[in-house]
C-alpha cells in the first residue's frame, strides 16, 4: 500500500504522470494484468497516449495562464488517475483500498504542493520551479512503479 500512497503524492503534483508511469510499468511486466486495469494499461495506444498527455501537462504547467492545481478541473483528474494507479500498485486483494488511498493522498498533496511551490515561484519563477517539480515527480514516480 505504500506504493499507492507514493503514487498519490505524484498525482498531487502532476495529474497525468501516474497514468503514464503505470502504463510504462505495465508494458514492462512490472504491473499485474490479472484485472481489467492491468490489461488496459498494457495497450500500446493507451500507453503512448498517456505519455503524450503527461508531457503536454508538464509543458502547460510552465505557462503563465496555467490554473492552480487545486481548482476543481485539476482535482478531478488527479483523483481519477491516482485511483487507477493506486489500484494497479496495490496488492491484488487490496486494490479498492489502494485506489482510495492514492486518490485521498493526491487531493491532499495537491494543496500541499501548491503551498510549497508558490513561494518558490516568487523567488525562482514559474518555469524554473516547474522543471524542478517535473524532475522530482518523474524520479519519485518512476521509482514508485519500479521503472528505476
Amino acid at each position: 500500500m505504500l506504493r499507492s500512497f507514493f503514487i498519490g503524492l505524484v498525482a498531487g503534483q502532476r495529474a497525468l504522470t501516474p497514468l503514464a508511469l503505470v502504463t510504462g510499468a505495465a508494458r514492462r511486466d512490472l504491473i499485474e494484468d490479472d484485472w481489467w486495469g492491468g490489461r488496459l494499461a498494457r495497450n500500446p495506444w493507451i500507453a503512448a497516449g498517456s505519455v503524450v498527455m503527461a508531457a503536454a501537462e508538464m509543458a502547460g504547467d510552465k505557462m503563465k495562464s496555467a490554473p492552480d492545481r487545486t481548482v476543481i478541473a485539476g482535482l478531478i483528474p488527479r483523483a481519477a488517475t491516482s485511483a487507477f494507479a493506486g489500484a494497479a500498485l496495490a496488492p491484488r486483494d487490496r486494490r479498492t483500498a489502494g485506489a482510495a488511498l492514492a486518490a485521498a493522498t493526491a487531493l491532499a498533496s495537491s494543496f500541499l504542493g501548491l503551498a510549497l511551490r508558490k513561494p518558490a515561484m516568487r523567488h525562482f519563477g514559474q518555469t524554473g520551479t516547474g522543471f524542478v517539480e517535473d524532475a522530482a515527480v518523474l524520479g519519485a514516480g518512476a521509482r514508485t512503479v519500479g521503472l528505476i
